[in-house]
């Protein structure tokens, strides 16, 4: 029996290199990035991958008559059952490709999601992948809506039940996405509660981001003893997770371990996420993990400093930069991004796997943290007790005298203490 006999799809990658994209990413790396895109879901072996150049996208079907014919012989050679598209394929182009080659075809959107629905975990990210995968396929009605019916957990794009009529219209699509996004609400309610309970806790939060696969998961698990799942595989993680740790410094933090970022993220995911991603705006400290053995990290770094922006992070959080996996690098290519992060202070080289640049790490995430004090006077009423007393539990009140309007209060604190005092 062959292999694709008992359940794994055969999988074919293409990576169109447009040129007249004049934002087309480089063709090479974006492949390999493709084909391990794919090679995270469980159910796909990718059996062929290769570029496509093109001077154009065709309307109807992307690729040229010439290259369709091309690539169906090589598609039927390897009995290839799903075609991925490394890039935006138009529910025409979709439709007509499947048409020509008897395959299935998913393009980068697609791929991504059926990965994000084969890997939430909790409530919040599962309801937060079906409304995005919803809001892609409301505009794809030339495709079945299979993953009703899917078999696994991802989206029945990939080794689902396999293609069915149409079961509903855009109406039937909204009435479903108003039901998610009223689940949904009450999901961030309860997450919005526990940031506030965090709030109340006088631990500075510091949040990880990074790429997806820099090594984000592995530091976690080596500052706080977590398990959180640390494979080299994109994705390997997509819920936050969040521990209050004593880091070895005697630090007591909350660290956040934050979904990975990827180059050209559907906005489809981008938007369902925020919530997720809000976790990145309340920390007081964003720590940038970059896997720097990767020929791309400096692409990947200005594709994380973009969505950063477009969370509308504020400039006055301030962040550190972590130049991960240092030990995958040649003796002298690891001796020269050393010599470059010791002249930069915001920038730490390190192994998060062997433990090498950790307590460098710590102390200057310490150092971070530890910001100027102001001192200040406030009034408040006296029925406001529980925040007099929430100054007080952590020392922060110097001097206090009653007045006819409450009680007049002489702190001194942090940004961060007096923020957090204004959520209490």
């Amino acid at each position: 029996m062959k292999e694709h006999d008992r359940g794994v799809t055969r999988a074919w990658v293409l990576h169109p290199d447009i040129k007249s994209d004049r934002d087309r990413r480089v063709a090479g790396p974006a492949l390999d990035e493709a084909v391990a895109l794919a090679a995270a879901l469980p159910d796909l072996e990718v059996v062929g991958s290769e570029i496509v150049p093109l001077p154009k996208p065709h309307a109807g079907h992307l690729f040229g008559t010439g290259k369709i014919e091309e690539l169906k012989a090589r598609i039927a050679a390897a009995e290839v059952e799903l075609v991925l598209v490394d890039g935006p394929v138009s529910p025409v182009q979709q439709r007509n490709l499947e048409k020509q080659w008897g395959v299935k075809l998913l393009d980068r959107t697609g791929l991504i999601l059926e990965i994000f629905s084969d890997r939430a975990a909790t409530r919040e990210g599962v309801l937060q992948v079906e409304m995005a995968a919803l809001s892609y396929q409301r505009t794809r009605l030339v495709r079945a809506w299979t993953h009703l019916e899917r078999q696994r957990g991802g989206l029945g794009f990939v080794g689902g039940p396999g293609e069915t009529q149409i079961e509903a219209d855009r109406r039937a699509i909204d009435e479903q996405l108003v039901r998610l996004r009223r689940q949904l609400d009450k999901v961030v309610k309860t997450r919005e509660l526990h940031r506030k309970a965090r709030a109340k806790v006088p631990y500075p939060i510091v949040a990880l981001v990074g790429y997806t696969n820099a090594g984000k998961s592995t530091l976690f698990n080596r500052l706080t003893g977590a398990e959180v799942m640390a494979k080299d595989m994109l994705f390997a993680t997509l819920d936050p997770t969040m521990r209050a740790v004593k880091l070895a410094n005697g630090l007591d933090v909350i660290l956040s371990d934050t979904v990975g970022f990827i180059s050209d993220l559907p906005t489809e995911l981008v938007a369902a996420f925020r919530a997720t991603l809000e976790e990145v705006l309340a920390a007081d400290l964003i720590v940038h993990v970059r896997d720097i053995s990767h020929d791309n990290t400096e692409e990947q770094a200005e594709d994380v400093r973009g969505i950063l922006k477009s969370l509308k992070v504020s400039e006055d959080t301030p962040q550190i930069e972590v130049w991960n996996k240092v030990d995958l690098l040649e003796p002298q290519a690891r001796d020269a991004a050393r010599t470059r992060a010791e002249r930069e202070p915001d920038i730490l080289a390190l192994s998060a796997l062997t433990g090498e640049g950790l307590p460098q790490f710590l102390e200057t995430v310490k150092q971070r943290l530890e910001t100027e004090t102001t001192v200040e006077t406030l009034v408040l009423p006296f029925d406001q007790g529980h925040r007099r007393a929430w100054l007080f539990e952590r020392g922060l009140v110097e001097e206090e005298r009653e007045t006819e309007d409450g009680f007049a209060l002489t702190v001194r604190w942090s940004e961060q203490q007096k923020r957090t005092f204004e959520t209490v």
